[in-house]
């Protein structure tokens, strides 16, 4: 999906004018990368959490020149998805981390159980 789709479907879920759409778009991207840029994050529940990360420098290698380079620190940005976001594009490993955290407890209820 790009932009002009994504403007059509807010079109047609909220009955609102292109430009429209288009304003409700740029004002919610910009403000997310102006939150973002000031070092913020943005986070959206169920969505998930945009956020700036400092990476850290590093040795490179450049395999046209056969040569090592140096690749100096900086801010990128990050998206972490949330659980409901998870949960809706893979069903299944939702379900698996739930069951495995359901059993988590009793594991631990059982072992304490033991100790004594």
């Amino acid at each position: 999906m790009n932009r002009i789709e994504f403007i059509e479907k807010i079109v047609a879920a909220h009955g609102v004018s292109k430009a429209e759409a288009g304003r409700i778009l740029e004002t919610v991207t910009s403000t997310i990368v102006g939150a973002v840029k000031k070092g913020d994050s943005v986070s959206l529940v169920g969505f998930g959490t945009f956020k700036q990360v400092a990476r850290a420098a590093r040795t490179g290698f450049n395999p046209q020149a056969g040569e090592k380079i140096k690749i100096a620190a900086q801010k990128v940005p990050k998206f972490v998805p949330g659980a409901a976001f998870k949960a809706a594009v893979d069903p299944k490993a939702a379900k698996r981390k739930a069951e495995k955290a359901a059993a988590k407890p009793a594991k631990k209820a059982a072992s304490k159980r033991a100790k004594k």
